[in-house]
């Protein structure tokens, strides 16, 4: 072989539509190696068409929606680098209180990730066909031009709609828990890059503040070792100070509608560009109307909180305290030590139930005094960690008195676990019936390894009204390696189509019993039926559940958005309130 056509050159003389396939094979770390082995693979390597291939690999969007989001990116490369950096976030987290509205889906935008909440409802005769599901923003992550994130969570005071800007912090690909923290800035010009330079520096300095917390304890973080008061009044104080009033033209859209016209469609798409450039403006910048007065020793990023005197006097407001104005300037831990501790010296006499021992080590513990004397700027962040969960039939167990969502597992449906995923429940049959005046109702399906055989388990998620049985309750447990030889009791469905039963499983089902650890069980079976719906039958009492597979993006794409809840509250609900909180309603369940 000719010198001249060896090694790379051989490779860059290959038609563009080949590299991608080749380089499609490669995993993302390999790429980057590939380009930086000679000028030349680097330049055919940072082509759209290699970064196109890439994303489209990765599942995440129709091909389609790709081309569009190019658009409001430098390149296709750009864009990879947000879909990988959000791909963890994708799915259903859910949270310990209260029993209703405890789950959260987080789905793609547009340029974004949006985190919604699914409202308890009931609905109508037709079910979700005529009942468009409600649902409130929780927090989105917007990609920038570069591929860069940008974090806000959402949240409602005083009739108007608020988002409170902040960072992504980085994290495991394997994340399982987010926290919403307040975090120290070192410096108040370090911007948007704290979340890639400032805070991985602090990871090699800090054990605490170490970003792959596989096996971590919940105490290693500064922030998780306040007290539980001390954390929420932080994280309402530094909220109250970096709020932002959504601009009415970003207050429209979230996301692409379900749309059959593509008219309609490019309408969308045209007002959702708008309002992710007022919403990256507004992160950068600020809004006018701010409430920190807008001067030279105000934080320069909109998502940090400095030392001035209209903050030091904005704490003494909310704490209930006519604050004296300092002519000198205060540090952070000045302020906020001035404010906060008179709210603090409220309740340290009557403190004694402290839910926060669950997840503390007594003397792992620090005072408030100690996380303020870490730095002088603080922000709102986000972050994804992973953490060593303890399970009860396949139910996370949640701490009482942390701001976190939990992850459900993502079991991909494939052979042998063909039946994960999100389906949505009703009684009796034909399914139908169960529906008039009838509460929603999602479960979800996931299997376990236990003593060499594989079970299956259906978590009630979400119901709209108050049960015997909680959320997170195993309404059935099957084994999928021991087949029924019960009979499926009916031959036809509402609209009297002949049923056939494509496979049955023996299970117990929930009966009896209290809470959600001591629930009683007794038998049943599961019947697979061909049109894909799930059937389990209590063998006893003759007691039907049926299932009916969902698609949440598409379902909350046709939905009906509510108002938030104030900020905290909207991200995690910690306060068990038997009233649809969400709603405003004060019936009871």
């Amino acid at each position: 072989m000719l010198p001249d056509i060896c090694g790379s050159s051989l490779l860059l003389a290959l038609p563009d539509d080949i590299f991608s396939v080749i380089t499609s094979s490669l995993s993302l770390r390999d790429v980057c190696n590939l380009g930086l082995s000679c000028p030349g693979l680097d330049a055919v390597l940072s082509s759209d068409k290699v970064w196109l291939s890439r994303c489209d690999k990765l599942g995440l969007l129709p091909f389609s929606t790709l081309i569009e989001w190019r658009k409001g990116v430098l390149s296709y490369k750009a864009l990879c680098r947000f879909l990988v950096n959000i791909q963890p976030l994708i799915g259903i987290w859910v949270y310990r209180n209260p029993e209703l509205g405890n789950v959260v889906y987080v789905m793609p935008g547009f340029l974004s990730v949006i985190g919604c909440r699914i409202i308890p409802q009931e609905i109508g005769p037709l079910g979700l066909e005529d009942s468009p599901i409600l649902w409130a923003p929780v927090f989105e992550i917007i990609c920038n031009h570069v591929g860069s994130t940008s974090f806000f969570l959402h949240g409602r005071e005083l009739g108007a709609d608020y988002v409170y800007p902040g960072l992504l912090k980085s994290f495991d690909r394997d994340c399982n828990v987010l926290l919403l923290e307040v975090e120290h800035r070192l410096q108040r010009d370090e911007g948007k890059l704290a979340d890639t330079k400032a805070f991985a520096d602090e990871a090699e300095k800090e054990k605490s503040k170490s970003q792959r917390i596989v096996g971590q304890k919940w105490t290693e973080n500064p922030f998780i070792r306040l007290e539980s008061d001390e954390r929420c009044r932080l994280l309402d104080f530094v909220t109250s100070q970096v709020r932002d009033v959504v601009p009415e033209a970003a207050n429209v859209l979230l996301f692409p509608r379900s749309r059959n016209d593509e008219v309609d469609s490019k309408q969308d798409f045209a007002a959702l560009h708008e309002r992710r450039l007022l919403l990256l403006e507004l992160y950068e910048h600020g809004n006018v109307n701010h409430d920190i007065k807008s001067n030279e020793e105000s934080p320069s990023n909109p998502t940090e909180l400095g030392s001035s005197d209209d903050v030091s006097e904005s704490v003494d407001s909310t704490s209930g305290h006519q604050g004296q104005s300092s002519k000198g300037k205060k540090t952070l831990s000045a302020f906020l030590k001035n404010g906060l501790k008179k709210l603090l010296r409220q309740s340290s006499s009557t403190n004694s139930n402290r839910e926060y021992q669950e997840a503390a080590i007594p003397n792992n513990q620090i005072t408030l005094d100690e996380f303020l004397e870490s730095g002088n700027w603080v922000g709102l962040s986000l972050r994804a960690a992973t953490m060593q969960l303890s399970r009860y039939q396949a139910w996370p167990i949640m701490q009482k008195s942390i701001s976190a969502l939990y992850k459900l597992p993502v079991q991909t449906p494939e052979a042998g676990d063909e039946y994960a995923g999100v389906w949505a429940g009703s009684s009796g049959w034909p399914p139908s019936t169960g529906m008039p005046n009838g509460y929603l109702c999602f479960i979800f399906v996931s299997y376990e390894e236990s003593e060499g055989q594989r079970q299956m388990f259906a978590n009630k998620i979400l119901q709209g009204k108050r049960v015997r049985y909680p959320n997170g309750s195993a309404l059935f447990v099957v084994n999928t390696d021991q087949p029924s030889v019960d009979i499926f009791p009916w031959d036809t469905d509402e609209e009297s189509n002949p049923i056939s039963v494509k496979q049955s499983f023996k299970g117990e089902g929930i009966s009896d019993g209290y809470g959600f650890r001591y629930p009683g069980s007794k038998p049943g079976s599961l019947f697979v039926l061909e049109n894909g719906m799930l059937v389990f039958i209590w063998k006893e009492s003759r007691d039907v559940l049926t299932l009916k597979r969902l698609d949440l993006a598409d379902l909350l794409r046709r939905g009906e958005r509510v108002p938030s809840l104030p900020p905290i509250s909207n991200f995690a609900y910690l306060t068990l309130e038997y009233r649809n909180v969400y709603s405003g309603s004060s019936e009871i369940w």
